[in-house]
């Protein structure tokens, strides 16, 4: 699926330029990338609205900049702190022949057949919800599946239990060996969790107890 994204280059710069465009139902914004910074700007509505679905986030766009097209990505937004408002958006230009770096999200499916769900009453705990991949522009998925199908009590998945895509290898984050980062775990219940503590507790006390009780049975 095409998703295309309508933009006219913007003639005025500066704050207060800025500010009239956004109360005129513009969005101020950027592309950049291989060949010159250019500063355009959209239709806030259209805009807004794109935003709002999740594929729009994780997918190779057309840019349609006065019949002029391109590939883009979309790399930053800026929300107002109140108003249901863009302010400002950013695009990159997509290199076709280049792998790139992208945060795609995770779709988690079968949740609720999972062992530990459905026979051990536990929770699902979700540690991520997207995961930074690297692919050639033709290989970007809209999302990744993660199955929970088989995921035992107290268990997890990593990224390496993941099944990618073709042509889709996963990126480190931060330095973590990302191989080995938990996607999602099956919790035991807080429930179960503190009576299991408190029959320990119970049976480290007893044969304490029972110390004195023997000596009395001797007398």
């Amino acid at each position: 699926m095409t998703i295309e994204i309508n933009a006219t280059n913007r003639k005025t710069q500066g704050t207060g330029a800025s500010r009239r465009l956004r109360n005129s139902g513009r969005t101020p914004g950027i592309v950049y990338g291989s060949g010159d910074v250019v500063t355009i700007e959209l239709d806030h509505n259209e805009l807004y609205h794109k935003l709002r679905t999740e594929v729009f986030h994780a997918s190779v766009l057309t840019l349609n900049l006065e019949g002029k097209k391109e590939p883009v990505l979309l790399r930053d937004f800026q929300m107002h702190p109140f108003r249901q408002q863009v302010q400002h958006i950013d695009f990159q230009r997509v290199d076709t022949n280049k792998k790139m770096h992208i945060k795609v999200p995770l779709h988690f499916v079968n949740q609720e057949i999972a062992p530990g769900v459905k026979l051990g009453g536990g929770k699902i705990s979700h540690v991520m919800n997207e995961l930074n991949i690297i692919c050639l522009p033709a290989d970007l998925p809209a999302f990744i599946e993660v199955d929970m199908g088989s995921l035992e009590l107290g268990h997890s998945i990593h990224v390496s239990d993941l099944k990618l895509p073709k042509g889709v290898e996963a990126a480190a984050t931060h330095g973590i060996h990302i191989a080995e980062a938990v996607v999602a775990t099956v919790q035991v219940p807080r429930g179960a969790a503190e009576t299991a503590t408190e029959a320990v507790a119970t049976a480290e006390t007893a044969p304490a107890a029972a110390v004195p009780a023997a000596k009395e049975a001797k007398k």
